[in-house]
């Protein structure tokens, strides 16, 4: 089984990145290894809304996205890991999930989605973000929108959402009740699956 991640963080060791090596754990412990695209040292132009891909479901640019279209065809399992800035996802998050407009023209436009494979694609969201109460949940319901969309578009059928607001300070996670378990578990559970 391939399974991918993105970590969406610009904050290396961060809450996010901690988490996301939880869910590592779950799956390393599982038999299975993970690759990981760390989306802040990439160089991924933002979505030019062109219409390039419009009739050929593939992108004009040339950039390291070219490696994640690449991934994504392949991979079986998919971990989108970002924090939470202003009630979104990451800009480098959100710049890699724009650039999957190409899948979308792929499978709305040109009716090819890609196959499900024979255990079907399934996926794990986990988001950080530092806001309280409703601003908060806001925030994590508005960024689950966006990476629902994101699984839909390549063909994830189902995903785990696992969302943590009031983590603010850098390695505040660990501090957590049970962030880090769950992470743990719903690594163990991605690769079960």
């Amino acid at each position: 089984m391939k399974i991918i991640a993105f970590l969406g963080s610009p904050r290396e060791e961060g809450n996010t990145e901690l988490l996301l090596k939880e869910a590592f754990r779950g799956i390393e412990d599982s038999g299975f290894s993970v690759h990981v695209f760390r989306l802040n040292t990439m160089n991924i132009m933002p979505c030019q809304n062109c219409g390039g891909c419009d009739e050929t479901g593939t992108c004009i640019y040339d950039d390291d996205m070219t490696q994640i279209y690449e991934a994504i065809r392949k991979a079986d399992r998919f971990i989108l890991a970002s924090p939470i800035f202003f009630s979104g996802l990451s800009a480098q998050t959100k710049a890699m999930v724009d650039r999957c407009q190409a899948f979308w023209c792929e499978k709305y436009l040109l009716k090819k989605p890609i196959p499900e494979g024979p255990d079907k694609r399934k996926g794990l969201l986990l988001l950080v973000g530092g806001m309280k109460g409703k601003i908060g949940k806001a925030g994590l319901e508005c960024a689950g929108k966006t990476a629902s969309a994101f699984f839909r578009t390549i063909n994830v059928s189902e995903h785990q959402t696992l969302g943590y607001s009031e983590i603010d300070a850098k390695g505040e996670i660990l501090k957590h009740p049970i962030a880090l378990k769950e992470a743990y578990e719903a690594g163990k559970k991605l690769a079960s699956m």
